[in-house]
C-alpha cells in the first residue's frame, strides 16, 4: 500500500509541476468554464417575467453550482489518448509496469487542484456582484455534493477514456466525443436545470447518464429537490458499464495497436 501511494504521490507532483508551467492557459481554460454564468443571465431575466418553478436567486445560485462543476469535471483524455496512438507514443509507456491511463487520470487531478486558487477567486467576485445569491449550504449537502462530483468526474472521465479506444481503429475518435457533447450541452443541465424541462421529458432523462453528470450535483448544492439514492446508484452504475466496456475495447485494442513497431 505504501508502494502504491508513493508512486500516486509522484505521478501527481510531477504533473502538477507541469500544469503549473502553464497558468495563463490555465487561467482562460478557468474562464472558457464560464459559460453557465452567461445562461444564468438568460434565465433569471426568464424568471422575472414568466412563470417558472425557480426564483433568479434559484437560478443564479444553481448556474453557480453548475460553474464549480464544470471546473472539477473537465475531461479531455480522449485528445490526448489519440495523440499518443497516432504518434505511436503509446508505446513506450506500455513497457512500463503502470497502466497508461493512470498517467490520463493524474494529469486531471493536478489540473483540480491547480484550479482551486482561480475557482475561489471567481466564485468570490461572484458573490461581491451578485450578494443576495450568497449562501452557505450545510455541511451534509455539501459533503454529499463533494462526493457526487467525484463521481460525476468519474463517470465523465470512464466515457471519454472509453471513446478515447476507437483511435485503436480510426484517427478521428474525437468525432464520437464531438457527438456526445451535443448531447451533453443540452441534457446534462449545462444550459438549463431539469426543474424546467417537461415531466415526461425529465422521466426519460433519468435512465440516461446526462443528468447526473451536472444537474444532480448542482441540485444538491443548492437545495433544489432530488432522489439522492437513485441519483447515487446511477453514477455508480452507469460507471461500471463504461468500466466493463472501456476494459474490452481497451483489449481488443491492444491486439489492433501496431505504432512504433509495437
Amino acid at each position: 500500500m505504501k508502494r502504491i501511494i508513493r508512486k500516486a504521490l509522484t505521478l501527481l507532483s510531477v504533473y502538477y509541476a507541469y500544469i503549473l508551467e502553464y497558468r495563463a492557459e490555465m487561467i482562460f481554460w478557468v474562464l472558457s468554464g464560464s459559460l453557465p454564468i452567461i445562461f444564468m443571465g438568460i434565465w433569471i431575466q426568464a424568471a422575472q417575467n414568466g412563470r417558472l418553478n425557480l426564483t433568479p436567486v434559484d437560478f443564479a445560485r444553481y448556474f453557480l453550482a453548475v460553474f464549480i462543476i464544470r471546473q472539477f469535471t473537465a475531461v479531455w483524455v480522449i485528445w490526448d489518448f489519440q495523440k499518443e496512438v497516432v504518434e505511436g507514443k503509446l508505446s513506450p509507456k506500455l513497457l512500463q509496469p503502470l497502466d497508461p491511463v493512470w498517467h490520463h487520470v493524474a494529469t486531471h487531478v493536478a489540473d483540480r487542484v491547480a484550479r482551486l486558487q482561480f475557482t475561489f477567486l471567481l466564485i468570490l467576485l461572484f458573490f461581491i456582484l451578485y450578494p443576495q445569491a450568497f449562501w452557505l449550504p450545510s455541511l451534509g449537502k455539501f459533503l454529499l455534493f463533494l462526493l457526487s462530483v467525484t463521481l460525476a468526474f468519474t463517470l465523465r472521465f470512464i466515457i471519454q477514456y472509453t471513446f478515447a479506444m476507437l483511435a485503436f481503429w480510426t484517427e478521428r475518435a474525437t468525432a464520437l466525443e464531438n457527438l456526445w457533447l451535443l448531447f451533453y450541452l443540452f441534457l446534462s443541465g449545462l444550459i438549463a436545470p431539469l426543474e424546467v424541462f417537461p415531466e415526461s421529458v425529465r422521466i426519460v432523462l433519468m435512465w440516461t447518464p446526462f443528468p447526473y453528470l451536472v444537474d444532480f450535483p448542482a441540485s444538491i448544492l443548492v437545495g433544489l429537490p432530488v432522489d439522492l439514492v437513485r441519483g447515487f446508484l446511477s453514477l455508480v452504475g452507469w460507471t461500471l458499464i463504461f468500466f466493463f466496456v472501456n476494459r474490452w475495447l481497451w483489449r481488443m485494442g491492444l491486439k489492433q495497436y501496431s505504432g512504433m513497431g509495437a
